[in-house]
């Protein structure tokens, strides 16, 4: 669902979902915003957990369990961001339950069969249909207090699944074309927020086009980007979309000599000549920080990160060559732009 004030409608789709007892998953940040929620939910609202963070530890999700036990409640409703999301469908996993999502931010992650998951410093991922939402609520009207720094990076974060949607292994025709749209929206929309918070037109067409790069995200297959960016935040305990919005130009850029036909795309959708200089430009125009040491990454796991960005194996455009990614890493962490870099031969 799609619009304004239609999170009046939470109730309604609890019911046609069968829940009895709902369990509403918020951060600490907005629980405020959860009892509201709740209020709203009327006799359909079993309880509020507000332990939601970043990552989805295991242990967290392990209380949010004990409390739907508590309260027994038969489905979830996560209000909030990615670390909500994230959270509601670790326990739709495990349970089995329903779940409602209402984001506030432009995470995208309501839209995908895919959870990340920490345990011992280490995130994995699954990808399961299991953990795909019942029904998204998008409303621009609780997006609209989304501070303009938290915009930024939420939104560059969608760009991110948007970009390697478009040279993803199974990409198809479609999926690109929603990629495309989704960067050019948000790519437009950021400015705008950026220079007006309370712009109604811009957060709307920014919801709009995290709702597409969302959907890319759960249809086709990511890559390196996103992989750093899970070995990063999962290791190091770095936010999440920052982390995504300081790399991806780097990555991007790692990628460039085997991506002709999606970095003429990405370039076309921002109004940029070079697509990884051009989201290092909008980063920078935003006043996002540039550098992963900005966010709390020690110089010293410079070297871990890259070891563990190629232990694991898996799909990129351009093979993994070890000391290109360290390379990678180390200008990311510096905050420097990004240095375009050809294959070994």
């Amino acid at each position: 669902m799609f619009g304004s004030g239609t999170v009046a409608a939470a109730k309604a789709e609890v019911e046609r979902l069968g829940g009895k007892r709902a369990l509403v998953l918020t951060t600490p940040q907005q629980e405020a915003q959860g009892k509201v929620l709740g209020a709203a939910l009327g006799p359909l609202y079993a309880g509020l957990f507000a332990g939601a963070t970043m990552h989805t530890p295991v242990e967290v999700t392990a209380q949010a369990l004990a409390a739907m036990k508590a309260c027994e409640a038969d489905c979830v409703v996560s209000l909030g961001g990615g670390s909500t999301t994230g959270l509601g469908k670790a326990l739709a996993l495990r349970t089995g339950v329903n779940q409602l999502c209402i984001p506030t931010t432009y995470a995208g992650s309501e839209m995908t069969p895919i959870v990340g998951q920490t345990e011992n410093g280490l995130k994995t991922t699954v990808r399961d249909a299991a953990v795909l939402p019942e029904t998204v609520i998008y409303d621009v009207d609780l997006t609209l207090t989304l501070p303009v720094g938290l915009a930024a990076t939420s939104g560059i974060n969608a760009i991110a699944h948007a970009v390697e949607a478009l040279y993803a292994r199974d990409t198809n025709p479609v999926t690109s074309l929603m990629a495309e749209e989704g960067i050019r929206a948000l790519a437009r929309a950021l400015p705008a927020i950026a220079a007006r918070s309370d712009d109604r037109e811009a957060r709307t067409e920014a919801l709009y086009g995290a709702w597409l790069c969302g959907v890319c995200l759960g249809t086709v297959g990511m890559a390196l980007h996103h992989k750093l960016c899970h070995t990063l935040g999962g290791t190091f305990d770095l936010p999440h979309a920052e982390t995504h919005t300081i790399v991806l130009p780097h990555a991007l850029a790692y990628n460039a000599p085997a991506v002709p036909d999606a970095m003429t795309r990405i370039s076309r959708a921002i109004g940029a000549a070079d697509a990884s200089r051009g989201l290092y430009d909008l980063a920078k125009r935003l006043n996002a920080k540039l550098a992963l040491r900005d966010i709390g990454m020690p110089e010293g796991g410079i070297d871990k990160a890259a070891d563990l960005a190629v232990t694991n194996a898996y799909w990129n455009p351009r093979p993994l060559e070890r000391n290109a990614i360290r390379d990678l890493i180390a200008r990311a962490w510096a905050g420097e732009p990004p240095a375009a870099t050809q294959a070994a031969a």
